[in-house]
């Protein structure tokens, strides 16, 4: 079904229409993915429940208010409530930049406090564990070669599976396409590149004359989806015995955080992730904290407890 007729059959016109205007925005001016579109659009749609309104014009922070009222009576986490906020906010904005709103009446709206979980990450030990297995079956070998590159590379999930054969570049270095479609190129190490040869090879040998561009495939010889990559990553996490939750996120978490306690240098972490504000990259520190803090009560002697 369209978009913008799954839009209209839920809202009135009076209301839908600056809906899908917005969403076009979103798609085609900012580039966002189509994923966050649909997650921006539902958004709106859950938080129109609650805002009693004909038409945009009549929205009041009054309204927003009420709707935070009910969302606290759903128990809806703090996480969704920010979210939807923000979502709003940017809906408003739009509407005051096409002069519909003369003001945005979620601007004076703050967002609720939310305490940021540290990143579970996996010590250099348990990293090595995880990818030391050796396999010559077609999707062992193809495996290992995204997991190397998920943390030899730090890449986003939808980044690996959204790689194809021509974005592994000469000079040891792979193109990758992150959020806002933006580009950059990351480094190749020793242990993804030997990891990503033998998948190369593999896959030249049992698909020569294959049409799909995607760099990894699966069994049905298609791009592999990023639900397939979590199964395959279980499967290993298993069969190496790391009795703990493992998600290809993991993987760049761990990388992050022993790239920075390596080197110091959050800049080059920033670039690394493709993080566009450093405050997203700054979590990292407080990992290294926490390593150096261990560090230091195993070891000065007016740390020690009694």
């Amino acid at each position: 079904m369209n978009a913008s007729l799954a839009i209209e059959e839920q809202i009135p016109p009076q209301l839908s229409s600056w809906v899908i205007d917005f969403i076009h925005h979103i798609r085609v001016e900012r580039q966002l993915s189509e994923h966050t579109c649909k997650n921006y659009q539902r958004q709106i749609l859950s938080a129109l429940n609650h805002l009693n309104i004909d038409n945009w014009a009549e929205l009041t922070a009054d309204h927003i208010k009420m709707m935070l009222m009910h969302c606290s009576k759903e128990k809806l986490s703090t996480r969704t409530i920010n979210l939807r906020l923000t979502v709003l906010r940017n809906f408003c904005e739009f509407m005051v930049t096409r002069e519909y709103l003369s003001n945005n009446p979620v601007a004076s709206i703050q967002s609720l406090k939310q305490s940021k979980p540290l990143p579970k990450q996996l010590n250099v030990d348990e990293m090595g564990s995880l990818l030391n297995f050796d396999t010559t079956e077609f999707l062992g070998i193809r495996d290992k070669a995204m997991f190397e590159l998920l943390y030899g590379c730090g890449m986003r999930l939808s980044e690996l599976t959204g790689l194809e054969l021509n974005d592994i570049l000469a000079g040891n270095e792979v193109r990758v396409i992150g959020k806002g479609n933006k580009e950059r190129r990351l480094p190749l190490g020793r242990q993804a590149k030997v990891a990503l040869g033998l998948w190369l090879s593999e896959r030249d040998k049992l698909l020569p004359s294959l049409d799909e561009k995607a760099l990894f495939l699966s069994k049905r010889k298609t791009r592999i989806s990023n639900r397939q990559v979590q199964n395959r990553l279980d499967y290993w996490a298993k069969q190496q015995t790391l009795y703990q939750q493992i998600s290809p996120h993991t993987l760049r978490h761990s990388f992050a955080t022993h790239v920075l306690e390596s080197s110091n240098d959050l800049r080059g972490v920033q670039e690394l992730l493709g993080h566009a504000n450093l405050s997203t990259t700054q979590v990292y520190t407080h990992l290294n904290f926490q390593h150096l803090s261990q560090i230091y009560d195993k070891a000065h002697p007016r740390a020690k407890k009694k």
